[in-house]
């Protein structure tokens, strides 16, 4: 069914008769661990597109062979699950050993195209790195990655894959808000896939460690079976391949701003060496404009992970991650060289990215002020991020007013307070766009393709999740139909454009989270 090649098993050094019990594990990559059977499992919801991908047709997904592997319950033929070890720094201190705490992966998967699809279940059980932890997930936040995993990749942002979501029959105990108040909630595991879940912080915990030799393998492993095109460097590969990841992680957080993501807990082991975006904890969109907002409850009085500073922490952690290889590679300038790349990618891929948000043919240095201007008047007057960039498409040379923007407001007051404010702001947009001598359709059709209709906001989300567990999950794949066409505008779908509601203002779940799963 699935044709599996687990290089990462034969290729380094692993644990394969170890107890599964919470330990420190030293001198090995990985760790053999089973996942642990649930009781009553069944599809709740899989991506046919990832489906596809690994050469998986509906009945191969609907088959309770493919349910009991993707619930943890058996195993497919050449699948060999195991965790893996890493650390990290979580909030800006080192954490130690992290790990697979809460993910066990199946293996490696070879699909028809030659493609390497690492699979992943999350939720599936202790490990030796669960920290004291179960290893389970509930179904809210199963839901919110099966779906903003989609999402992500739709709008065209680099990603981990979600392949399914399987209910368990099983309840998980959390205490959400962190008050002494835990509940049972229905448990449930999201198959993730991504060509590899290597992150910073499997590089991390060996050169803290001191296992330099196996710092050395690893890096050599990764750029082998990874980065396969750098095997050629003429010179100095480790350092042609930091570059890389310096590069890619750049145009990772361009996309993020475009499109207003908020990680929210950019901790070093949740960065992806291949500039993914991984692990879909307590994120969150912009609503209205506010750049210091963060989606994460642990990280409100700190902003640590705020929207705004997004590009400042990405280049922090990789600072970190050249700490980890400067142990190893003698010549420090070449990784300062790096996070130099980081820079100039991020610098030149942002102006182009905002330029084509506001509908400009390039960049210009005026447009700074410009730029600034609006997201000063954004963030006072409380305005939708999506929405005000979908309405301003439709400011023209004849329609310079803000009663164009006015579905973007969230109060009517701000609106007549800043009224003249935004018509001096538009007076000077449509000069700008007019000295480009572009016409008003290719500037339509410009900024539409980088400004979504729809995000995978997080009161959506919750909608579906009340509905799931009030045991309807159809609501489920509804919500990700929508998402698999974010910059089209698709007819009977306004409710799922629309800017957040009164009422989700302060629900749990549709503006902040907490790092409980």
């Amino acid at each position: 069914m699935l044709n599996f090649d687990n290089l990462f098993q034969r290729e380094l050094p692993g644990e394969t008769d170890a107890p599964n019990r919470i330990r420190q594990v030293s001198n090995v990559c990985w760790s053999n661990v089973l996942p642990t059977p649930v009781s009553e499992p069944h599809m709740l919801a899989y991506s046919s597109e990832m489906a596809a991908t690994l050469g998986l047709d509906d009945l191969a997904m609907h088959s309770q062979t493919m349910v009991n592997a993707l619930a943890g319950n058996t195993l497919l033929s050449g699948s060999t699950p195991y965790a893996t070890c890493y650390g990290g720094h979580q909030f800006g201190n080192w954490a130690g050993q992290l790990g697979d705490g809460r993910a066990i992966l199946l293996g490696e998967v070879v699909n028809v195209a030659r493609e390497r699809w690492e699979l992943q279940l999350k939720g599936a059980g202790p490990t030796p790195y669960s920290r004291n932890a179960d290893g389970r997930a509930v179904l809210r936040s199963s839901i919110r990655e099966f779906l903003c995993s989609e999402a992500m990749h739709h709008l065209g942002i680099p990603t981990t894959r979600a392949l399914s979501l399987i209910a368990t029959g099983d309840k998980v105990v959390r205490d959400m808000f962190y008050d002494g108040d835990p509940r049972a909630e229905p448990g449930a595991i999201v198959c993730r896939a991504a060509p590899s879940f290597t992150r910073f912080g499997h590089f991390e915990i060996l050169a803290a460690r001191g296992e330099l030799l196996l710092l050395k393998r690893l890096i050599n492993f990764t750029i082998a079976r990874d980065f396969p095109e750098l095997i050629a460097a003429p010179e100095d590969q480790l350092a042609h391949w930091f570059a890389e990841v310096c590069t890619r992680t750049a145009r990772m957080v361009v996309a993020w701003m475009r499109v207003g993501f908020v990680h929210g807990v950019m901790n070093t082991d949740n960065m992806s060496i291949l500039g993914l975006t991984i692990d879909y904890g307590p994120y969150g969109w912009v609503d209205n404009f506010d750049p210091g907002w963060t989606p994460n409850t642990t990280d409100a009085s700190g902003k640590r992970y705020c929207f705004g500073r997004q590009p400042e922490i990405a280049r922090w952690n990789l600072e970190r991650l050249a700490d980890a290889l400067a142990t190893v590679h003698a010549d420090h300038t070449a990784l300062e060289a790096g996070l130099a790349i980081y820079d100039e990618v991020y610098s030149a891929e942002s102006t182009r990215m905002y330029a084509g948000k506001f509908g400009f043919t390039a960049w210009q240095n005026s447009d700074a002020d410009l730029m600034g201007d609006v997201f000063k008047l954004m963030q006072f007057a409380d305005v939708d991020m999506t929405e005000f960039f979908r309405r301003l498409v439709k400011i023209d040379s004849a329609h310079v007013s803000p009663e164009v923007l006015r579905s973007a407001f969230y109060r009517e007051d701000l609106f007549t307070q800043y009224h003249a404010d935004f018509s001096a702001w538009l007076l000077r947009y449509v000069q700008r766009t007019n000295a480009g001598g572009q016409f008003d359709s290719q500037r339509v059709s410009r900024m539409n393709r980088l400004n979504p209709r729809y995000v995978m906001r997080n009161y959506l989300a919750q909608q579906v999740i009340d509905s799931a567990e009030a045991g309807e999950p159809s609501k489920i794949l509804e919500l990700l139909e929508v998402m698999r066409h974010p910059y089209i505008v698709q007819p009977g779908c306004e409710a799922f454009s629309a800017i957040r509601p009164d009422w989700a203002r302060q629900k749990a779940g549709c503006s902040m989270l907490s790092c409980s799963s």
